[in-house]
Protein backbone atom coordinates (compact mmCIF):
# COMPACT_ATOMS: atom_id res chain seq x y z
CA UNK A 1 0.00 0.00 0.00
CA UNK A 2 0.97 3.48 -0.74
CA UNK A 3 1.82 4.18 2.87
CA UNK A 4 4.30 1.13 3.22
CA UNK A 5 5.92 2.38 0.38
CA UNK A 6 6.31 6.14 1.42
CA UNK A 7 8.05 4.87 5.07
CA UNK A 8 10.23 2.77 3.22
CA UNK A 9 11.40 5.60 1.18
CA UNK A 10 11.99 7.47 4.21
CA UNK A 11 14.12 4.89 5.85
CA UNK A 12 11.54 3.47 8.22
CA UNK A 13 11.35 0.00 9.43
CA UNK A 14 7.83 -1.55 7.85
CA UNK A 15 6.31 -4.78 8.63
CA UNK A 16 7.46 -6.15 5.12
CA UNK A 17 9.33 -4.87 2.13
CA UNK A 18 6.89 -3.06 -0.14
CA UNK A 19 7.66 -4.55 -3.62
CA UNK A 20 6.57 -3.11 -7.57
CA UNK A 21 9.06 -4.42 -10.50
CA UNK A 22 10.51 -2.69 -13.24
CA UNK A 23 8.67 -2.93 -16.27
CA UNK A 24 5.54 -4.21 -14.56
CA UNK A 25 3.56 -3.74 -16.84
CA UNK A 26 4.26 -5.53 -20.22
CA UNK A 27 4.80 -8.37 -22.48
CA UNK A 28 4.95 -11.45 -20.19
CA UNK A 29 1.28 -10.70 -19.66
CA UNK A 30 -1.33 -12.49 -22.03
CA UNK A 31 -3.64 -9.29 -21.49
CA UNK A 32 -1.33 -6.73 -22.36
CA UNK A 33 -0.38 -8.54 -25.60
CA UNK A 34 -4.27 -8.96 -26.42
CA UNK A 35 -4.39 -5.06 -26.04
CA UNK A 36 -1.42 -3.96 -28.10
CA UNK A 37 -2.76 -6.08 -30.89
CA UNK A 38 -4.90 -3.01 -31.83
CA UNK A 39 -2.09 -0.15 -30.80
CA UNK A 40 1.20 0.95 -31.80
CA UNK A 41 3.91 1.29 -28.84
CA UNK A 42 3.26 5.27 -29.37
CA UNK A 43 -0.63 4.88 -29.78
CA UNK A 44 -1.04 3.30 -26.20
CA UNK A 45 1.28 5.35 -24.10
CA UNK A 46 -0.19 8.88 -25.89
CA UNK A 47 -3.99 7.49 -24.93
CA UNK A 48 -4.12 8.00 -21.55
CA UNK A 49 -7.78 5.36 -21.42
CA UNK A 50 -5.05 2.85 -22.58
CA UNK A 51 -2.57 3.61 -20.95
CA UNK A 52 -4.45 3.72 -17.67
CA UNK A 53 -5.86 -0.14 -18.57
CA UNK A 54 -2.08 -1.74 -19.26
CA UNK A 55 -0.74 0.57 -15.89
CA UNK A 56 -3.63 -1.27 -14.09
CA UNK A 57 -3.27 -5.00 -15.25
CA UNK A 58 -0.48 -5.98 -13.45
CA UNK A 59 -1.94 -4.25 -10.41
CA UNK A 60 -5.28 -6.02 -10.87
CA UNK A 61 -3.38 -9.72 -10.87
CA UNK A 62 -0.77 -8.81 -7.83
CA UNK A 63 -1.70 -5.99 -5.93
CA UNK A 64 1.99 -4.76 -5.97
CA UNK A 65 2.53 -1.66 -3.49
CA UNK A 66 3.56 0.48 -6.33
CA UNK A 67 1.83 1.23 -9.40
CA UNK A 68 4.54 2.32 -12.23
CA UNK A 69 2.64 4.23 -15.10
CA UNK A 70 2.99 2.57 -18.40
CA UNK A 71 5.04 4.97 -20.72
CA UNK A 72 8.43 5.30 -21.76
CA UNK A 73 11.85 7.60 -21.02
CA UNK A 74 12.27 8.42 -24.51
CA UNK A 75 8.84 10.87 -24.33
CA UNK A 76 10.92 13.56 -22.82
CA UNK A 77 12.26 14.04 -26.53
CA UNK A 78 8.73 15.32 -27.28
CA UNK A 79 9.16 18.88 -25.70
CA UNK A 80 12.57 19.28 -27.35
CA UNK A 81 10.82 18.44 -31.48
CA UNK A 82 12.65 15.21 -31.46
CA UNK A 83 10.94 12.48 -33.12
CA UNK A 84 11.30 8.88 -32.37
CA UNK A 85 9.87 5.51 -33.03
CA UNK A 86 9.77 2.05 -31.29
CA UNK A 87 11.07 -0.52 -34.40
CA UNK A 88 10.31 -4.22 -33.69
CA UNK A 89 13.92 -5.99 -33.59
CA UNK A 90 15.49 -2.77 -33.22
CA UNK A 91 14.00 -0.94 -30.27
CA UNK A 92 13.84 2.90 -29.44
CA UNK A 93 14.78 4.21 -32.91
CA UNK A 94 15.68 8.51 -32.74
CA UNK A 95 14.66 10.62 -36.19
CA UNK A 96 17.61 13.08 -37.57
CA UNK A 97 19.90 11.98 -34.41
CA UNK A 98 22.35 14.67 -32.80
CA UNK A 99 25.50 14.18 -35.39
CA UNK A 100 27.46 18.09 -34.41
CA UNK A 101 26.70 20.38 -32.22
CA UNK A 102 24.48 22.82 -34.08
CA UNK A 103 21.85 19.57 -33.98
CA UNK A 104 21.18 19.85 -30.43
CA UNK A 105 17.87 21.50 -29.96
CA UNK A 106 17.88 25.14 -29.22
CA UNK A 107 13.35 25.01 -28.61
CA UNK A 108 11.33 23.84 -25.97
CA UNK A 109 7.80 23.35 -26.28
CA UNK A 110 5.40 23.40 -23.56
CA UNK A 111 5.37 20.02 -21.21
CA UNK A 112 1.92 20.70 -20.21
CA UNK A 113 0.99 20.63 -24.00
CA UNK A 114 3.69 18.09 -25.89
CA UNK A 115 3.24 15.41 -22.56
CA UNK A 116 -0.31 16.58 -21.36
CA UNK A 117 -1.71 12.85 -22.07
CA UNK A 118 0.77 11.70 -19.08
CA UNK A 119 -0.39 14.19 -16.83
CA UNK A 120 -3.90 12.58 -18.15
CA UNK A 121 -3.00 9.38 -17.37
CA UNK A 122 -1.94 9.84 -13.64
CA UNK A 123 -4.75 11.57 -12.83
CA UNK A 124 -6.43 7.85 -14.10
CA UNK A 125 -4.50 6.39 -11.87
CA UNK A 126 -4.87 8.42 -8.63
CA UNK A 127 -8.42 7.80 -9.10
CA UNK A 128 -8.00 4.48 -9.85
CA UNK A 129 -5.86 3.13 -6.92
CA UNK A 130 -6.22 5.81 -3.96
CA UNK A 131 -4.50 4.80 -1.11
CA UNK A 132 -4.24 0.95 -2.22
CA UNK A 133 -0.45 1.65 -3.94
CA UNK A 134 1.90 4.44 -4.09
CA UNK A 135 1.48 6.12 -7.83
CA UNK A 136 5.00 5.96 -9.84
CA UNK A 137 6.41 7.98 -12.28
CA UNK A 138 9.66 8.05 -13.66
CA UNK A 139 12.05 9.46 -16.57
CA UNK A 140 14.82 8.89 -18.26
CA UNK A 141 18.13 10.78 -17.04
CA UNK A 142 20.54 12.89 -19.06
CA UNK A 143 23.29 10.33 -20.39
CA UNK A 144 20.76 8.21 -21.09
CA UNK A 145 18.55 10.26 -23.49
CA UNK A 146 22.21 11.54 -24.98
CA UNK A 147 22.94 7.90 -25.80
CA UNK A 148 19.57 7.49 -27.69
CA UNK A 149 19.53 10.97 -29.23
CA UNK A 150 23.03 10.91 -30.70
CA UNK A 151 23.27 7.13 -31.80
CA UNK A 152 20.02 7.52 -33.29
CA UNK A 153 19.19 3.88 -31.85
CA UNK A 154 20.13 1.58 -29.13
CA UNK A 155 23.28 0.98 -28.50
CA UNK A 156 25.54 -1.56 -26.78
CA UNK A 157 28.73 0.22 -26.39
CA UNK A 158 27.09 3.42 -26.57
CA UNK A 159 30.60 4.40 -28.60
CA UNK A 160 28.76 7.30 -30.25
CA UNK A 161 27.94 9.51 -26.97
CA UNK A 162 31.15 8.90 -25.56
CA UNK A 163 32.73 9.92 -28.82
CA UNK A 164 30.67 12.77 -28.83
CA UNK A 165 31.88 13.87 -25.58
CA UNK A 166 35.39 13.70 -26.36
CA UNK A 167 35.14 15.09 -30.02
CA UNK A 168 32.60 17.74 -28.42
CA UNK A 169 33.10 18.22 -24.87
CA UNK A 170 31.51 22.33 -24.21
CA UNK A 171 28.43 20.71 -26.64
CA UNK A 172 28.23 17.56 -24.50
CA UNK A 173 27.75 19.78 -21.39
CA UNK A 174 24.97 21.67 -23.40
CA UNK A 175 23.38 18.39 -24.27
CA UNK A 176 22.75 17.31 -20.63
CA UNK A 177 22.02 20.46 -19.58
CA UNK A 178 19.09 21.12 -22.41
CA UNK A 179 17.98 17.23 -21.20
CA UNK A 180 18.36 18.06 -17.52
CA UNK A 181 16.36 20.71 -17.52
CA UNK A 182 13.28 18.98 -19.81
CA UNK A 183 13.47 16.36 -17.35
CA UNK A 184 13.52 18.12 -14.17
CA UNK A 185 10.62 19.80 -15.32
CA UNK A 186 8.96 16.97 -16.72
CA UNK A 187 9.39 14.55 -13.45
CA UNK A 188 7.80 17.96 -11.15
CA UNK A 189 4.85 17.56 -13.58
CA UNK A 190 4.21 14.44 -12.90
CA UNK A 191 4.31 15.58 -9.42
CA UNK A 192 1.84 17.43 -9.56
CA UNK A 193 -0.39 15.38 -11.81
CA UNK A 194 -0.40 12.83 -8.98
CA UNK A 195 3.18 11.04 -8.34
CA UNK A 196 3.66 9.98 -5.37
CA UNK A 197 7.10 9.08 -6.00
CA UNK A 198 9.40 9.26 -8.93
CA UNK A 199 12.08 7.08 -10.15
CA UNK A 200 15.23 8.37 -12.52
CA UNK A 201 16.83 5.95 -14.89
CA UNK A 202 19.95 7.24 -15.74
CA UNK A 203 20.88 3.10 -16.37
CA UNK A 204 23.60 3.69 -18.57
CA UNK A 205 25.09 6.60 -17.09
CA UNK A 206 27.43 3.54 -14.97
CA UNK A 207 29.40 3.02 -18.79
CA UNK A 208 31.54 6.27 -18.02
CA UNK A 209 34.23 6.44 -15.82
CA UNK A 210 34.40 7.70 -12.21
CA UNK A 211 35.55 11.29 -13.22
CA UNK A 212 33.39 11.75 -16.31
CA UNK A 213 30.28 10.90 -14.13
CA UNK A 214 31.03 12.96 -11.88
CA UNK A 215 32.00 15.96 -13.84
CA UNK A 216 29.10 15.56 -16.36
CA UNK A 217 26.50 13.28 -15.03
CA UNK A 218 26.24 13.84 -11.46
CA UNK A 219 25.37 17.48 -10.75
CA UNK A 220 22.50 16.87 -12.51
CA UNK A 221 21.03 14.32 -11.61
CA UNK A 222 21.66 15.97 -7.97
CA UNK A 223 19.96 19.11 -10.34
CA UNK A 224 16.54 16.81 -11.11
CA UNK A 225 16.25 15.24 -8.05
CA UNK A 226 16.41 18.42 -5.81
CA UNK A 227 13.64 20.07 -7.99
CA UNK A 228 11.34 17.19 -7.15
CA UNK A 229 8.89 17.18 -4.03
CA UNK A 230 8.15 13.45 -3.91
CA UNK A 231 10.46 10.56 -2.52
CA UNK A 232 12.97 10.26 -5.09
CA UNK A 233 14.49 6.89 -7.02
CA UNK A 234 17.41 7.14 -8.74
CA UNK A 235 18.70 4.54 -10.87
CA UNK A 236 22.54 3.80 -12.87
CA UNK A 237 23.24 0.29 -13.35
CA UNK A 238 27.19 -0.96 -13.00
CA UNK A 239 27.61 1.14 -10.47
CA UNK A 240 29.17 -1.52 -8.32
CA UNK A 241 32.35 0.34 -6.10
CA UNK A 242 31.17 3.99 -6.80
CA UNK A 243 27.75 3.59 -5.04
CA UNK A 244 28.93 6.35 -2.64
CA UNK A 245 28.68 8.26 -6.47
CA UNK A 246 24.61 7.53 -6.05
CA UNK A 247 24.42 8.48 -2.41
CA UNK A 248 25.41 11.95 -3.51
CA UNK A 249 23.09 12.44 -5.74
CA UNK A 250 19.99 13.47 -3.57
CA UNK A 251 18.15 10.70 -4.21
CA UNK A 252 16.15 9.66 -1.76
CA UNK A 253 16.39 6.34 -2.75
CA UNK A 254 19.43 4.24 -4.16
CA UNK A 255 17.92 1.76 -6.47
CA UNK A 256 20.61 -1.24 -6.90
CA UNK A 257 21.13 -3.58 -9.67
CA UNK A 258 21.55 -7.37 -9.49
CA UNK A 259 25.49 -7.16 -9.75
CA UNK A 260 25.65 -5.68 -6.29
CA UNK A 261 25.88 -7.15 -2.94
CA UNK A 262 22.88 -6.09 -0.75
CA UNK A 263 25.06 -6.63 2.37
CA UNK A 264 27.60 -4.62 1.16
CA UNK A 265 25.51 -1.71 -0.55
CA UNK A 266 23.94 -1.65 3.06
CA UNK A 267 27.72 -1.50 4.76
CA UNK A 268 28.34 1.26 2.07
CA UNK A 269 25.26 3.61 1.98
CA UNK A 270 24.64 3.11 5.83
CA UNK A 271 21.00 4.38 6.24
CA UNK A 272 20.50 5.82 2.74
CA UNK A 273 16.95 3.71 1.90
CA UNK A 274 17.52 1.19 -1.16
CA UNK A 275 15.53 -0.24 -3.86
CA UNK A 276 16.35 -4.00 -5.42
CA UNK A 277 17.44 -5.93 -6.55
CA UNK A 278 16.35 -9.66 -7.51
CA UNK A 279 18.42 -10.59 -10.59
CA UNK A 280 15.46 -10.43 -13.41
CA UNK A 281 16.41 -13.88 -14.70
CA UNK A 282 15.92 -15.46 -11.46
CA UNK A 283 12.14 -14.91 -12.47
CA UNK A 284 12.84 -17.64 -15.28
CA UNK A 285 13.21 -20.36 -12.98
CA UNK A 286 10.30 -21.84 -11.12
CA UNK A 287 8.17 -20.39 -8.38
CA UNK A 288 10.20 -22.42 -5.75
CA UNK A 289 13.14 -21.12 -6.89
CA UNK A 290 12.03 -17.45 -7.30
CA UNK A 291 10.98 -17.79 -3.35
CA UNK A 292 13.89 -18.72 -2.33
CA UNK A 293 16.19 -15.70 -3.77
CA UNK A 294 13.43 -13.25 -3.03
CA UNK A 295 13.49 -14.32 0.89
CA UNK A 296 17.58 -13.71 0.58
CA UNK A 297 17.43 -10.10 -1.25
CA UNK A 298 14.73 -9.33 1.73
CA UNK A 299 16.89 -10.64 4.38
CA UNK A 300 19.92 -8.89 3.37
CA UNK A 301 18.29 -6.05 2.88
CA UNK A 302 16.46 -5.65 6.61
CA UNK A 303 13.73 -4.18 7.76
CA UNK A 304 14.05 -0.64 7.37
CA UNK A 305 14.20 1.68 3.93
CA UNK A 306 14.11 -1.44 1.30
CA UNK A 307 11.32 -1.56 -1.20
CA UNK A 308 11.63 -4.80 -2.99
CA UNK A 309 12.16 -4.64 -6.86
CA UNK A 310 14.72 -6.38 -9.34
CA UNK A 311 18.15 -5.62 -10.38
CA UNK A 312 16.29 -4.19 -13.68
CA UNK A 313 13.41 -4.87 -16.04
CA UNK A 314 10.89 -7.64 -16.36
CA UNK A 315 11.74 -9.57 -19.41
CA UNK A 316 9.04 -10.46 -21.65
CA UNK A 317 9.85 -14.32 -21.21
CA UNK A 318 8.68 -14.26 -17.62
CA UNK A 319 6.65 -16.81 -16.33
CA UNK A 320 3.50 -15.03 -14.70
CA UNK A 321 4.10 -17.62 -12.11
CA UNK A 322 6.98 -16.55 -11.19
CA UNK A 323 6.05 -12.92 -11.16
CA UNK A 324 3.28 -13.81 -8.28
CA UNK A 325 5.88 -15.45 -6.16
CA UNK A 326 8.20 -12.66 -6.50
CA UNK A 327 5.72 -10.40 -5.00
CA UNK A 328 3.61 -12.95 -2.88
CA UNK A 329 6.97 -13.72 -1.06
CA UNK A 330 7.25 -9.75 -0.26
CA UNK A 331 3.74 -9.97 0.88
CA UNK A 332 4.11 -13.12 2.83
CA UNK A 333 7.52 -11.64 4.99
CA UNK A 334 7.28 -10.72 8.35
CA UNK A 335 9.95 -9.40 10.25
Amino acid sequence: MKDRFLAAARGEATDRPPVWLMRQAGRYLPEYREIRADYTFREAISTPDVAAEITLQPFERFRPDGVVMYSDILVALEPLGLDYRIESGVGPVVMDPIEKPADIPADRYPIEETLDYVGLLLERLTEEVGEAAAILGFAGGPFTLASYAVAGEPSRSHVPVRGFRAAHPEAFQRLLDTFADVVAEYLQFQVEHGADAVQLFDTYAGLLGPEDYREYVLPHHQQILEAVDVPTIVFVRNMGGRLEMLEETAADVVALDWTVEMEEAREILGEQPVQGNLDPSYLLGDPEFVRKQTRSVIEAAGPEGHILNLGHGLDRRTPVESVSAFVETAKDFEW
